[in-house]
């Protein structure tokens, strides 16, 4: 090897050793003991008994896990929905230039740049059931006749969860997807405001397809990110009530940390990280096949 190709090798190795420390070891660490009966007692002793597929039966048969999985997918579906729908509409929005646009967008981003708790933390005063600004404001507007409560009824939790989740995931939508609007030639709306398309036309046979790959990318990585989602639930309801909130996240946060029963959590861990894998193959299979097709 000479010494060229060496010293270009060697610039892969910070990045290599980083993945290997802060990635590899903990998902390896992660998957060995979730095959084991790791307990507290196993933190100081260094013994946990082999149980081979143990905690995956007891995780995958617990009478929490269709709850927990089915929470998972509304809480996914329902943010992802209105992050990228309202993201595209306020892209859209700024697209069009006006007086303190710029200020206005970046005023925008504060949800994304807040700490996650601190953004739990303030929704949850806001969601307060006696004392929150939504309440206050619902009452005066006479929406409602008495108070919703929306963190302590199983009725209403979700929901809660979903509203905060979505406000703090609007603005990355909006900041990916206005860039790729940026991306998108002005000759090709005047083209089409020639042949007499109105708004409407021009959003559906140009910007949308212009938009596409832009578009997959910001669903599939906002996808990863939702389905995993751990702080602000946690903040809110920490999975209440009534489990109405539990997320495959938090149950093994409990699981591990609070029933002491690490091996089934490490098992509920892999269970979310294969998960979030085969979205992410689905993802990469389908920008290669457009890729291909270009």
């Amino acid at each position: 090897m000479t010494r060229t190709r060496l010293a270009k090798l060697s610039f892969y190795v910070p990045a290599l050793l980083y993945l290997a420390v802060f990635f590899g070891f903990p998902i390896l660490t992660n998957l060995t003991m979730s095959f084991q009966d790791y307990t507290v007692t196993s933190f100081y002793a260094g013994d946990a008994p082999w149980t081979g597929l143990g905690n995956y039966a007891a995780v995958l048969g617990d009478e929490l896990f269709p709850t927990t999985l089915w929470n998972t997918a509304v809480f996914t579906v329902a943010s992802l929905a209105f992050q990228f729908a309202i993201g595209l509409g306020l892209a859209l929005f700024f697209r069009r230039r006006f007086p303190l646009g710029g200020l206005l967008r970046a005023l925008l981003l504060l949800p994304w740049l807040l700490p996650l708790l601190v953004s739990g933390t303030v929704f949850r005063w806001l969601l307060d059931q006696d004392y929150g600004i939504v309440n206050h404001v619902l009452l005066t507007l006479h929406l409602i006749s008495d108070p919703v409560p929306w963190l302590v009824s199983p009725d209403h939790a979700m929901a809660a969860v979903v509203i905060a989740n979505v406000w703090i995931g609007i603005p990355f939508n909006m900041v990916i997807l206005y860039g790729g609007l940026q991306s998108i030639a002005p000759h090709l709306y005047e083209a089409a405001a020639l042949d007499g398309a109105g708004a409407w036309q021009k959003f559906r046979y140009v910007t949308w397809p212009l938009l596409r790959p832009v578009t997959s990318v910001v669903l599939m990585l906002g996808l990863i990110y939702t389905i995993k989602a751990f702080d602000v639930v946690m903040v809110l309801t920490q999975g209440g009530p009534a489990d109405a909130t539990q997320l495959l996240s938090t149950w093994s946060y409990q699981v591990s940390f609070t029933e002491l029963h690490f091996g089934e959590g490490a098992a509920v861990g892999n269970v979310l990280i294969v998960i979030a894998m085969l979205f992410a193959l689905v993802y990469l299979r389908a920008v290669r096949r457009e890729q291909a097709g270009r």
